[in-house]
């Protein structure tokens, strides 16, 4: 399985929008700037996440994108499905051995446990530890 740039910017955009839940909308340019990515690229994957209503928007001067749900319920799962499709590693799994076609299955399910264990809270949480572990102290 591989998950393609439009996975992975799905889910900085989604963690951005959680760090800053509960303060209002938030501009695509500011999270492009921010993390130095294409505007016109992460305007192209917000329709999907607005549809499934992971995100909403809100129009005007003070306008952008915030999360319509709060980010302890949202999964990188949910993220990655939207975006990508169903998580599959390998298709064509039934015309395989079945010795192979059980080490894929047990292999994407525990794919799949990560991803809907994971949730945005989670990355969020993940990116404050490894802030604070790019800090050396010298004695």
């Amino acid at each position: 399985m591989k998950i393609s740039t439009k996975g992975r910017y799905g889910l900085t955009i989604v963690v951005e929008l959680g760090r800053k839940y509960g303060e209002g909308p938030v501009p695509l340019r500011k999270i492009a700037e921010e993390q130095e990515l294409s505007e016109a690229y992460l305007e192209q994957l917000i329709p999907p996440l607005r549809n499934s209503g992971i995100v909403k928007s809100v129009r005007g001067a003070y306008g952008g994108y915030m999360l319509a749900k709060q980010p302890t319920e949202i999964t990188a799962g949910d993220v990655i499905r939207i975006l990508e499709g169903p998580i599959q590693l390998v298709e064509g799994l039934e015309e395989t051995d079945v010795p192979q076609q059980a080490l894929w299955h047990r292999i994407g399910e525990a794919v799949r446990s990560v991803l809907d264990t994971t949730t945005i809270q989670d990355l969020m949480e993940a990116g404050k530890e490894s802030d604070q572990d790019s800090y050396m102290f010298y004695i």
